[in-house]
């Protein structure tokens, strides 16, 4: 069964899955000192310039890594309370670290400086968290993408107030693909010192880039990796599969897909009358609301989920391997469920 309920549903891109065995031709050095590690090394700093990578399993571990490395136990992290940070990773920031999440509601899923100057006054008052990292992820839970102009005066923001920017970048790939710039200029320029690099939700089978811009992060960071349990003995295996994504914009030309798909999905089932767009579809995610009758039928064909019980509006993920075919009979299946 196809799925739209996320983009970590979808298969292996079988240029990934080609690295993958080409890996597993011979012996390597463990623990990161393989030739496939390096070389990816050197690929991360073409993209990006003087960059430090880590590898991680999973986005929660990356994010922990990325946090831990910023963060001292009386401090905090400001995060949109959409944040997956927040929403969806167990505690594992504040267990792992044990420093605080500061939440903030938002519309959209995205952080201002406007929304953060009220928690300023904790700063130096010896009773509260002490706030030190704005999290950001691009794109958001919501589906929007911050735009170059809203991330520097966010970076710009942090900086002025001796705070870090941590960017979760589990769809870095797609909200670069969207904002049409390059991955610096969407990143680095923009003033973020410490992020997740994405693999799982654009093509890979395992594993998240930690990527350290900031000098002042970088050298205990390796230590960070291995006491969160996120340092791989057979890293080749991740960073093979980050080479192959790095190679040939493998990693824009997914995530294009994605979003060219997700534009589709949004202009055709906004044709169907019942059928409202809730959000902005700034990149591959869809958010919806249709009448009540429709959800299980079309849930039955393809897989989805409710994002807000309360409402019933759902979400929609497009991937890599999303086909236009898909999204056309997802369309009529949806209009005739509800006529």
């Amino acid at each position: 069964m196809k799925s739209f309920a996320s983009d970590n549903y979808s298969g292996i891109h079988p240029e990934i899955f080609e690295a993958i065995q080409h890996a597993n031709t011979q012996h390597e050095i463990s623990y990161g000192d393989d030739y496939y590690t390096i070389k990816t090394q050197e690929q991360f700093q073409q993209l990006f310039g003087n960059v430090k990578v880590l590898y991680a399993f999973n986005g929660t571990g990356a994010n922990v890594i990325s946090l831990k490395c910023c963060t001292l136990p009386f401090q905090a992290v400001i995060c949109a309370e959409t944040a997956h940070i927040n929403a969806d990773e167990c505690g594992a920031p504040t267990q792992n670290i044990g420093c605080s999440l500061i939440t903030i509601p938002t519309q959209d899923g995205k952080l201002t400086p406007d929304l953060i100057k009220p928690l300023l006054n904790r700063i130096g008052n010896v009773h509260n968290t002490q706030p030190k990292v704005i999290s950001i992820s691009q794109s958001t839970e919501l589906g929007t993408v911050y735009s170059l102009q809203e991330l520097t005066a966010l970076c710009r923001f942090a900086h002025e107030h001796d705070m870090y920017v941590h960017l979760d970048g589990a769809r870095i790939s797609n909200a670069v693909a969207a904002l049409g710039v390059s991955m610096k200029a969407a990143t680095v320029d923009c003033g973020v010192d410490i992020m997740s690099f994405g693999g799982t939700k654009n093509g890979l089978m395992i594993g998240e880039a930690v990527l350290i811009f900031n000098e002042n992060l970088k050298a205990n960071a390796p230590y960070f990796q291995k006491q969160t349990a996120q340092l791989f003995s057979k890293n080749r295996f991740i960073a093979a599969q980050f080479s192959a994504l790095l190679t040939n914009n493998l990693w824009l030309r997914m995530a294009q897909q994605a979003n060219n798909m997700a534009r589709l999905l949004a202009n055709e089932v906004g044709k169907i009358q019942g059928v409202k767009i809730t959000r902005s579809v700034d990149a591959n995610a869809v958010f919806a609301i249709i009448p009540a009758k429709a959800i299980e039928p079309l849930r039955n064909k393809y897989r989805f989920y409710t994002w807000d019980e309360n409402t019933t509006e759902l979400r929609w993920m497009c991937s890599f391997d999303t086909t236009e075919e898909e999204v056309l009979d997802f369309s009529k299946t949806l209009a005739q469920l509800i006529v």
